[in-house]
């Protein structure tokens, strides 16, 4: 009898040794290495025998169409904006988050809007029974027949009842549960899921299948198991946000089929996860009224103008060493603001306490931010109040010069609709940037006038 055969492989990006290494020669990762047994070679030649048994007659490049793209709506016009129009068929989407987070329910609500439509929609899950699905499934709605469940790990059973069903859409909740009978390894193994991953993409291409894929993520928000598993699938999705909070972030790390820098706000209730379709309003609800050290800023997420508040609190510190802390900005390009208005517009900040935080739970590194920063900043430093009527936006340079920003014209339109009467903006922006009426434009090209506006 032929022993089995066992490698090491990478958790972090799926490089494959025949013995241990400390450092992986693929990723440059340290102690990444496990041990784990591979699948017969019988097993590969027949998964050889399925590919080739679906393959398809090559087409010349020119017979291509591309008059209509086909793609269908999964009903929630957030997850539509963040997939670039609607789900493609035959492709693969990994949904990854924090346990709690949402990821199973919005997968549900996507079941549900597809069912409703008449689409034949099948969920697959390792993780609760039929029992737990139907209960969170009544907090949603009325599902139609077209819905089918289904409680499986076994990756050969699953594949089966795909290929006898072959529904429009599938949700694979989670991937880590998955496994191969032949893969001697446990699972949400490197091994098991990277085999998993490669089943459902062969049945996806072949069968023409939209295929959902929970993920779990590690403590490092990175997804759980192989690096190689983001490789494979054609989208990447991050439900993003503190799961005791109400607020839900949809975003895209990789897409296929469109922008990587489109963003879905959901809220949480009762009832499942609530489209927020107005983020701006929705963010700026409860901000202070007259208070020193708040700032509106607008920040762009793809073609979507986001307002934020942006508070600043500082005060003389205690100690010999100032602390600086940054909540959902980059501690780093703080600090840089800070040595710029200490320099060039003449606030003394070496012996003050700096906190920073962006309300709502965003998280914004655009450098078009970077003016509200420091006119939040110096607002509390000065303890003089910035008009609720006034938004800033605009990047801020070593010399103190305020830059050019992308879009300078979608954020002004998106301030006067929400009623502002004051935007302070870089000058460079002026050529392109059209005044809506009713609202008061401040060009500025330095720090000190941006200051100098509210004395």
């Amino acid at each position: 009898m032929k022993s089995k055969k066992t490698v090491f492989f990478c958790k972090e990006c799926g490089y494959e040794s025949p013995k241990w290494m400390g450092q992986c020669p693929g990723c440059r990762s340290w102690n990444t290495f496990t041990e784990e047994t591979v699948a017969p070679q019988k097993s590969r030649a027949a998964a050889g025998e399925r590919m080739r048994a679906s393959s398809r007659e090559p087409v010349m490049l020119k017979d291509i169409s591309l008059d209509r793209e086909e793609r269908k709506s999964s009903g929630i016009e957030e997850l539509d904006r963040v997939l670039g129009g609607g789900i493609v068929p035959g492709s693969m989407v990994l949904v990854g988050g924090d346990p709690g987070i949402g990821k199973s329910t919005l997968l549900l609500q996507v079941c549900k809007n597809l069912a409703d439509q008449g689409t034949s929609v099948l969920y697959i899950s390792g993780e609760e029974s039929l029992r737990q699905i139907r209960m969170r499934a009544d907090r949603i709605g009325t599902f139609k027949d077209s819905m089918e469940l289904l409680c499986e790990t076994n990756l050969d059973a699953v594949r089966d009842v795909i290929e006898k069903k072959k529904p429009f859409a599938v949700v694979i909740d989670s991937i880590q549960t998955m496994y191969d009978e032949e893969v001697g390894s446990a699972p949400g193994s490197v091994s098991q899921v990277r085999e998993s991953t490669n089943v459902l993409m062969q049945l996806a291409k072949g069968l023409g299948v939209m295929i959902f894929i929970v993920g779990h993520v590690t403590k490092e928000g990175n997804v759980a198991g192989p690096r190689v598993l983001e490789h494979m699938v054609g989208t990447v999705l991050y439900f993003e946000g503190d799961r005791h909070a109400s607020y839900r972030i949809l975003r895209a790390v990789k897409n296929r089929f469109g922008s990587t820098n489109e963003i879905g706000v959901f809220e949480m209730n009762n009832e499942g996860l609530k489209e927020v379709t107005n983020p701006s309003e929705y963010l700026l609800s409860g901000k202070p009224q007259n208070s020193s050290g708040s700032v509106v800023t607008c920040s762009m997420n793809g073609t979507r103008p986001i307002l934020v508040e942006i508070q600043a609190l500082v005060c003389h510190t205690n100690f010999g060493i100032p602390r600086r802390t940054t909540v959902g900005t980059d501690f780093n390009r703080v600090n840089l603001l800070m040595a710029v208005l200490e320099r060039k517009a003449g606030l003394s900040l070496g012996d003050m306490d700096a906190y920073v935080n962006i309300a709502g739970g965003m998280k914004m590194t655009e450098p078009s931010v970077d003016l509200a920063i420091c006119m939040a900043i110096a607002s509390s430093f000065r303890d003089f109040v910035i008009p609720d009527s006034t938004m800033v936006f605009g990047e801020v340079g070593l010399a103190g010069e305020i830059r050019a920003v992308s879009m300078a014209d979608r954020r002004v339109q998106e301030a006067k609709k929400l009623g502002f009467e004051t935007v302070i903006l870089p000058e460079v922006c002026r050529s392109s940037v059209r005044n809506p009426g009713g609202i008061k434009l401040i060009f500025v090209s330095q720090i000190r006038e941006a200051l100098g506006a509210f004395r």
